[in-house]
Parts: C-alpha cells; structure tokens; sequence
C-alpha cells in the first residue's frame, strides 16, 4: 500500500479540492466517497474505483480493513489522521474514502416511466434523503433543474446511502423536453388548487414535481403539472418538509400498486 505523508503532495491537494470544490468535481469529473457503507456499496455494484484512501487509524479497523482486502492494492493509499482529515468532505472522518468518476450523462433524454423532478432542491441532506427513497421504491430517472445542489458532492452521496448506483440522474435537466409526451400524470407537491393524494389513482407512471424548500417549484416546472398534490395534515402544519413529502407520496404510489389501490 502506497503512502502520502505531506499535505502538499499533488494527489492530496486533488482530494482536498474535490471534497471542497463543486466546480473541481464538475471540471475534473470525479468524486469522493465518504466511509464504509459506501465503499462497500461500490464494490457490490461493481463501480471503477480510481483510488482508495485510508487513515492510519482507519485501517486499524476490521470492518475498513475487509473492504480494502477487495480493492484492488495498486489503488490504496495510506495516509496519517491529520492528513486524512485534511481530505476529508465531513466534519467527522471515516477513515476510508475512495475517488471515482462522476457517470457522464447522454445528450438525450425521454422519460417513460414513473420519474421524480426536483426543481431547486439546494439542501445536500434534502437531496439525498430523496434520492435513497427514490431508489426504495424503484423508481429509476431522478431528473435536477440546475438550482439544486450537486448530485454527486460527498455530502449528497453520504445523505443518500449508495442510491446512487441504483438511480439514472439528470443533473442540469430541462425537465419541459424530458417530460415532453410524458404517458402519465404529471403531479405537483403543491397547496393551491389541489386533489388530496389518497384521492388519487397512482397505479400508472408518474412524474412527481417537487420544489425548492423554501420557494417551491418555479412557475416553469410548476406550468407542467397535469395536476396538483395536497398531502393532508390534519394536525394543522402549514407545510413538510420537502424530503418527507416526497417520501409520502412515492411510498403511497408504491402501495396501491402492490394492493391495486
């Protein structure tokens, strides 16, 4: 296993800008995987991992030590905490992070099945909660309008637990060509002038619009709903958060078509 010792080393000073900088990881195309549970998600999904970082505390630890058993050894390198932490994309280190190319998108996309849109969702933690849920219940195209936050950054990787490697996303969408003769609904998380959700037959595909958290869908995105959703709350709150209310309605989409409503 190869080690790094000083923090100015050149392949240090790469890692350092990729935990840090959104606009490195789009210009040099990579990323950062933060932890065990997703270096082990990788491997099982057979990713091209590029390199596999550990700290000198970190492959003390048996689970970490498993995981770089599997790796192949001409990726790994050793590192000393301070430097580790250094790298780090978390206030907290893992002691084991792995780089690996961002998957490039085609120039093309028409979307069939049932999709989810996110128009403006910046919170990485936010993201991520909807891209695991997303995968949960299989749905396959994530489609981003370019006011969300990265995809790919470590802290919505982190967020999403490996969903992923089981999900298509579209970052920078134009989400009015991609849903352009869409075959089913497409519905809107909004409050105005809205069905409630259990009213509504979701057997059929789906395209869930889901805004920002604190403006909402933009009038563009909003302007392509066939109709609008309301999540009743009986209990008085004025709205959800936007991770749970994707949540709500893609689980009760996944129920009545496993119970044919």
């Amino acid at each position: 296993m190869k080690r790094i010792s000083s923090r100015d080393n050149p392949a240090v000073k790469h890692l350092h800008a990729l935990a840090t900088s959104a606009r490195d990881r789009r210009r040099e195309g990579e990323t950062l995987l933060d932890g065990a549970h997703l270096l082990e998600v990788a491997l099982a999904r057979g990713a091209a991992l590029r390199q596999v970082v550990v700290s000198e505390s970190g492959k003390s630890l048996q689970e970490i030590a498993r995981l770089l058993a599997r790796c192949n050894p001409d990726i790994l390198v050793e590192v000393p905490d301070r430097v580790f932490a250094h790298v780090s994309p978390v206030d907290s280190p893992s002691g084991v992070l792995a780089r690996i190319a961002i998957p490039v998108q085609p120039d093309a996309l028409s979307v069939v099945g049932t999709c989810v849109v996110l128009d403006g969702v910046q919170d990485p933690g936010n993201l991520g909660t909807i891209l695991r849920t997303a995968a949960a219940v299989g749905v396959g195209d994530v489609l981003l309008t370019p006011g969300c936050a990265q995809a790919w950054s470590p802290r919505v990787l982190r967020a999403a637990m490996g969903a992923h490697f089981g999900l298509r996303l579209w970052e920078g969408c134009d989400v009015g060509a991609a849903l352009a003769g869409f075959p089913g609904a497409i519905l809107a998380a909004d409050l105005r002038d809205a069905v409630e959700l259990y009213a509504l037959d979701l057997q059929g595909p789906v395209a869930w619009l889901f805004g920002s958290e604190g403006l909402g869908l933009s009038a563009a995105v909003a302007a392509l709903a066939t109709q609008r959703v309301l999540i009743p709350m009986p209990g008085g709150m004025e709205s959800l958060n936007v991770g749970v209310a994707a949540g709500v309605c893609l689980f009760e989409q996944l129920r009545q078509r496993r119970s044919g409503r």
